[in-house]
C-alpha cells in the first residue's frame, strides 16, 4: 500500500501557539492565577443578551445576507462617523465577519500573491505572521523597543522594505504591549505608505480601550482612506468574545474582492451573534465606559505592582495588557513563564510568543479582578525574591 501523501508543508511549518502551551498546563493545575488570557472577564452586557434571546424567541434563525445585516452595517457606519469621522457607506464598503480573525485572513488572501511581503511591526499578535504565511506571503518583522514605547516609526519600516512589500500591518493599541500610536507618528506611517504604493491594515479591535489620549483611527488620517482595510468588532470593549462578530471597512472595490471569499468559505456571521451587536451599538455605552474605568484602574495596580517587585513595566495606553520586562532575573522568557507557574502557580505568556521583539518581557493580563492581580503581584514578588538568594 503506498503511505499517505504528506500535509501541506506550510501548514506542517507553522510554529504551535505560545499562549495556547501555557494555557493548557494551567488548565491542569489547581489554584492557578491566570493573568494569561486575552479576554475580558466582564459579562456580555444583560441588554445585548436580551436582544440575542428576543431575536430566538422570534425564530431569527437563518442565513442572513453574505455581507451581513443591513442594520447593523448602518449601525457600524454611524459608530464609526460619530467617534472618528470617517465614512463609509453600509451597502458595499463594511462587511460583517466571524471576527477580527476572519476579516484579516481573508484581506491578505485578497491582496497577497505568493512572495509578496508584509511589514509587521514586533511584539505584535500570535496570528499575524501565521496567517500571512498561509496566505502565502513572507512577514518582515520590525522590531519595536520599550525605549520607543513599542511604537513603530516610518523610518524602521523603510529599513525594511523592499521591492516585494505589499502592505503594513498595524495592530494600535497593541496586544501585547498596550501601546498607542499618537497620531503625528500615524500620518508619517501613512505617507510612507503612499510614497510607496502600501496598503496598510489596520487590527483596531481595542480602540475603545484608550487611557490615555485619543484613538487614532488609520483611515482618519490624509491619504489612508483609500489603502486601508480596517479591521474591528465586538470581542473586547463590548465583552464578547464568544458572540464572534467582527468587520471589516475598506474602498468598495477592495471589499468585494473579500467579499467573494468569505461567501465561498463563511457564507455569513451568525444572525444571532449580529443582532446583539446592533444591540452593543445602540445601548450599551454606559457598561463600556464603566468596562474601561475599571480597566484602567487595574492598569494601575499591576504596573506599579510590577515596577515595586523590580519588574521594570512602562504604563500602557491602551488595551488590557501589562509587558513587563524580566530581563532582570537572568531568566528567558520562557524560563520565567514556566517557572513561575510551576512553582508559584501564576499564569501568564512569554513576551517571545509574540515574536522575537518580545525577548525579555512576559505579557499579562489585567481583565481580572483587582484582588487576583494583587495575590497574583505577590506570588510573583516571592518567587523573584527567591531568585535573589
Amino acid at each position: 500500500m503506498i503511505p499517505l501523501k504528506p500535509i501541506a508543508k506550510i501548514a506542517s511549518a507553522l510554529p504551535v501557539s505560545g499562549i495556547r502551551r501555557f494555557f493548557d498546563i494551567a488548565a491542569s493545575m489547581q489554584d492557578v492565577i491566570s493573568l494569561g488570557v486575552g479576554e475580558p472577564d466582564f459579562v456580555t452586557p444583560w441588554s445585548i443578551r436580551e436582544a440575542a434571546i428576543y431575536s430566538l424567541e422570534r425564530g431569527q434563525t437563518s442565513y442572513t445576507s453574505n455581507w451581513g445585516l443591513i442594520e447593523l452595517r448602518r449601525a457600524i457606519s454611524e459608530h464609526l462617523e460619530r467617534l472618528y469621522q470617517v465614512k463609509y457607506r453600509p451597502e458595499d464598503q463594511i462587511l460583517i465577519t466571524v471576527g477580527v480573525s476572519e476579516g484579516l485572513d481573508i484581506a491578505l488572501r485578497t491582496i497577497l500573491d505568493a512572495g509578496d511581503e508584509v511589514l509587521v511591526p514586533e511584539p505584535c499578535y500570535v496570528s499575524y505572521k501565521p496567517c500571512i504565511s498561509l496566505a502565502g506571503g513572507i512577514p518582515v518583522a520590525v522590531e519595536t523597543t520599550a525605549a520607543e514605547g513599542f511604537r513603530v516609526n516610518a523610518k524602521q519600516l523603510e529599513a525594511q522594505l523592499t521591492s516585494r512589500t505589499k502592505a503594513i500591518l498595524l495592530g494600535y493599541p497593541s496586544n501585547p504591549t498596550g501601546a498607542t500610536m499618537p497620531r503625528a507618528l500615524m500620518e508619517e506611517i501613512v505617507r510612507f505608505a503612499e510614497v510607496n504604493g502600501l496598503y496598510i491594515l489596520s487590527d483596531e479591535i481595542y480602540d475603545r480601550l484608550t487611557y490615555e489620549g485619543e484613538h487614532t483611527c488609520v483611515p482618519s488620517i490624509k491619504g489612508a482612506y483609500e489603502r486601508t482595510i480596517l479591521f474591528n468588532g465586538f470581542s473586547k470593549a463590548y465583552a464578547m468574545t464568544g458572540w464572534r462578530i467582527g468587520y471589516i471597512c475598506a474602498p468598495s472595490n477592495i471589499l468585494a474582492t473579500m467579499m467573494k471569499i468569505h461567501s465561498y468559505t463563511m457564507l455569513c456571521a451568525p444572525i444571532t451573534g449580529q443582532k446583539a451587536a446592533i444591540e452593543a451599538l445602540k445601548g450599551s455605552e454606559p457598561q463600556v465606559q464603566d468596562m474601561v474605568e475599571q480597566y484602567s484602574q487595574r492598569r494601575r495596580v499591576i504596573v506599579n505592582g510590577f515596577n515595586q517587585i523590580g519588574l521594570e513595566c512602562h504604563m500602557p495606553a491602551g488595551a488590557f495588557y501589562a509587558f513587563p520586562s524580566i530581563a532582570s532575573t537572568g531568566l528567558s522568557s520562557e524560563e520565567f513563564a514556566e517557572r513561575l507557574l510551576y512553582e508559584q502557580h501564576v499564569a501568564l505568556v512569554p513576551g517571545t510568543a509574540f515574536g522575537a521583539g518580545g525577548a525579555n518581557h512576559v505579557r499579562c493580563s489585567y481583565a481580572t479582578s483587582i484582588d487576583k492581580i494583587e495575590t497574583a503581584l505577590a506570588r510573583i514578588k516571592c518567587f523573584v525574591d527567591k531568585l535573589k538568594t
